[in-house]
């Protein structure tokens, strides 16, 4: 299927061995396929997350594109011999569907942000790209939908037919929201973008390319929030690579009693 051939293995999870042109054009085949489909961004935190929950994992492993959004998943995924995967940076791939938008026509929807988010990014992409078809948005509240509230949602997505909802909420609670309704919404994608809401309102600073050429915006993003962050990358990141590690080392032992035999 399409956005599916080809995958390193972080951990268990299976990351597009893609980069962000290729993402970009897999996306829009989708579209033009017409069928609904999810897409998620995961880093660190995403990995380290779905080994702890195996629903999780089943939900990241059966995306349409489960793109390298930090760059230790382009690092593992070329040490597994995927030379042209690279980082597809959640901001950065909205905005790039967002400016061919301009031509090809595509409908949006944002779902996710704090009060007034949503309105504000619509704003603000409509300034950056004229013409771009911005047809709702919608703030949930913090806990689960109650029925009535989960039917009005899909009927407000029905009834202004995006081709995509971008999902800016965090995970795991995009990707859970995004595989629970993907077949009721029948829209061509579902995106989960977490902070991207946040970067393209000014709500959180962006950093160099050069901070995030060496997998350093995890720290940035910690300097700037670190009263909420700093457990969740104590926590993740030694973990990660002291499981990164012994994967490696596997991989690298398995083939080497292949060859032998």
């Amino acid at each position: 299927m399409i956005g599916r051939a080809k995958y390193a293995n972080v951990l268990g999870v299976n990351v597009s061995a893609i980069n962000m042109s290729r993402a970009v054009a897999v996306a829009m085949q989708w579209i033009c396929a017409n069928r609904p489909g999810y897409v998620c961004l995961t880093g660190v935190h995403g990995v380290m997350e779905a080994q702890r929950d195996p629903t999780l994992l089943k939900i990241l492993n059966d995306s349409v594109m489960n793109l390298p959004d930090g760059m230790p998943m382009s690092w593992v995924g070329r040490l597994q011999g995927f030379v042209s995967m690279d980082r597809v940076f959640g901001p950065d791939f909205m905005l790039e569907i967002c400016s061919l938008s301009q031509t090809h026509g595509y409908r949006h929807f944002l779902y996710g942000g704090q009060p007034g988010v949503a309105e504000e990014l619509k704003q603000s992409l409509e300034m950056k790209y004229p013409g771009i078809k911005i047809v709702g948005t919608c703030t949930p509240p913090f806990r689960s939908l109650t029925p009535a509230e989960e039917e009005d949602v899909i009927a407000q997505i029905h009834s202004s037919s995006p081709h995509i909802v971008w999902v800016g909420l965090s995970t795991p609670k995009q990707e859970r929201f995004m595989a629970q309704y993907v077949d009721r919404l029948q829209v061509p994608l579902l995106i989960g973008v977490g902070a991207a809401f946040d970067y393209h309102t000014g709500r959180i600073r962006d950093c160099s390319p050069w901070i995030k050429r060496a997998g350093l915006q995890w720290l940035h993003r910690l300097l700037q929030d670190p009263r909420r962050l700093w457990r969740r990358y104590l926590r993740n990141n030694p973990e990660f690579l002291g499981k990164v590690i012994l994967q490696q080392l596997k991989l690298v032992l398995s083939s080497k009693t292949a060859i032998n035999h």
